[in-house]
């Protein structure tokens, strides 16, 4: 089987090179010719030796998720889906503003977290994907909007807060987040590359010592009592766990402040007590607020919060001197938007079976 060096970083591709018997330079110059000039094969790497290509013909690939669809919203988003094999495939939005370009990558086919809001999460756990399926999201991005990193940069911004908890895929996103940082790769600043989290404590203080990149911790919910009904694994990692973790990340986080998301729920965690719970949950935490109207997805047992509720929600937190953006809704007519990704998940844990079996839903 050949190795597919979309899976190394710069040291890890340093490494192979040199098992091969190849100078320790060369690693740059493939880690260039993949990402700066988005090639993904070698003969088109001109300034390689014949000789060497022709053996990295042999032993090596550069595979990329081959594209199942996409699809383009009205507002400009657009989302691809990617086969990743075995009759699965992942999602990956491209979201343009005026100021910026993010793309939202996945790092696992499903999610094992079970959050009750998230479509993903509905749709069951089938693995985790590969470093080289991670930045292959980044690849094929840029190919897809018909630039390489090399030029006008339209990617400014990648987030990791696409199908899959980031944190419970650990080595293959560091590995994947360093690629995207390195010069020799995709460039990126550490403020403008996101990891999004559920709340995974051990992995949230690895990270910071490995890749303190931005963090964003997916909250919503003011008490332990709502966050343990619609987020499980909070009754592994509390409220008050997860704040003095998030106090421990910004030591050493390029942003001086934690993104708290917070989807509104309609009776469930919008009410202005909930608010206030918030203020006072989050007092030693130096943050800002994104607050996420819900998306709605078939069967899915929640409701959006009002306009009306969700102002006066935003009103309580800026009086109380944070940092509040109420998330515009993008790309939800191609189901594109947060907590609406589902892609093709051959589950392994019968989770979609076992729910509408629960559900009544035919």
């Amino acid at each position: 089987m050949k190795t597919n060096l979309l899976n190394f970083d710069l040291p890890g591709l340093t490494r192979y090179f040199d098992e091969i018997k190849e100078k320790p330079f060369r690693a740059k110059q493939v880690m260039r010719w993949m990402h700066l000039a988005g090639v993904n094969n070698f003969t088109d790497m001109t300034d390689l030796a014949k000789s060497l290509r022709a053996k990295l013909e042999a032993k090596a690939e550069i595979k990329v998720p081959e594209l199942i669809v996409e699809q383009k919203s009205l507002d400009g988003t657009r989302k691809w889906l990617l086969n990743v094999g075995t009759g699965n495939g992942i999602e990956t939005v491209f979201i343009p503003e005026d100021s910026r370009g993010t793309l939202c990558i996945s790092s696992q086919i499903g999610c094992a977290l079970e959050c009750m809001f998230c479509s993903t999460g509905r749709q069951g756990f089938n693995r985790n994907l590969s470093t080289a399926e991670i930045i292959g999201q980044l690849w094929w991005a840029n190919k897809a909007l018909g630039v390489t990193p090399k030029e006008e940069r339209v990617i400014s911004n990648v987030v990791m807060m696409g199908m899959g908890e980031p944190l419970a895929n650990f080595d293959n996103v560091v590995t994947a987040l360093n690629i995207m940082l390195d010069d020799h790769g995709y460039g990126l600043s550490r403020r403008r590359v996101t990891v999004s989290t559920s709340g995974m404590i051990a992995q949230m203080d690895r990270l910071k010592e490995e890749m303190p990149v931005a963090l964003a911790i997916s909250l919503h919910a003011s008490n332990d009592q709502v966050r343990d009904r619609i987020i499980p694994l909070n009754r592994k990692y509390p409220l008050k766990q997860l704040m003095a973790a998030c106090e421990r990340y910004l030591v050493k986080a390029p942003r001086d402040f934690i993104t708290f998301e917070y989807i509104m729920l309609k009776d469930v965690n919008d009410k202005p007590e909930h608010a206030h719970e918030l203020i006072e949950l989050v007092k030693n935490v130096p943050c800002k607020f994104n607050l996420i109207p819900f998306n709605p997805f078939p069967h899915a047992g929640f409701v959006r919060s009002e306009q009306g509720r969700i102002k006066i929600f935003r009103e309580i937190l800026l009086e109380a001197g944070f940092v509040v953006t109420v998330r515009k809704t993008r790309g939800d007519d191609i189901d594109a938007a947060c907590g609406q990704l589902a892609g093709k998940v051959q589950d392994k844990t019968k989770r979609q079976q076992k729910w509408q079996l629960v559900q009544g839903v035919s």
